[in-house]
């Protein structure tokens, strides 16, 4: 008797776990009307991400992922397409329409990459060169030699 006890309690909680659950509310696709593209532009690639103002990121694509390989990755032309797919995609999903941009790095793609962005119909705040500049460093670890 204690048996189907166990069993019938088993046998009503199994339908309870198997239920199906509520579907989470799927979010909806963020409208930002301004934002921000970072360019990394190197001698090998050129990579591009689109943010918000926070730093999200909402796009981003390189010459790499376009197709091109080896030594083309390094080009002006490579990094045009980059922007233009990346800018293409936050326009659309995100209605992106005003950036301000930053250029780091000093490959040939720096320049290409911001016109790119302009041929995509996205109005240019400013633009910002953010590319580190070496000084030197700081002092060795050690005693200084005489």
């Amino acid at each position: 008797m204690a048996e189907e006890e166990i069993k019938q309690t088993t046998a009503t909680e199994a339908p309870e776990a198997q239920a199906p659950k509520a579907k989470a509310a799927k979010k909806g696709k963020r409208i930002v009307s301004s934002g921000a593209v970072h360019i990394q532009a190197t001698f090998n690639n050129t990579i591009i991400s689109v943010t918000d103002k926070t730093g999200a990121v909402l796009a981003a694509s390189s010459a790499g992922a376009n197709g091109f390989r080896g030594s083309k990755k390094g080009t002006a032309f490579a990094a045009g397409v980059a922007a233009e797919k990346a800018l293409d995609i936050a326009k659309k999903n995100h209605a992106l329409n005003s950036v301000d941009v930053f250029v780091s790095g000093i490959g040939l793609g720096r320049d290409a990459a911001i016109r790119a962005i302009s041929t995509v119909g996205i109005k240019i705040d400013s633009i910002t060169d953010v590319t580190p500049i070496a000084h030197g460093g700081v002092r060795p670890k050690g005693e200084r030699k005489p």
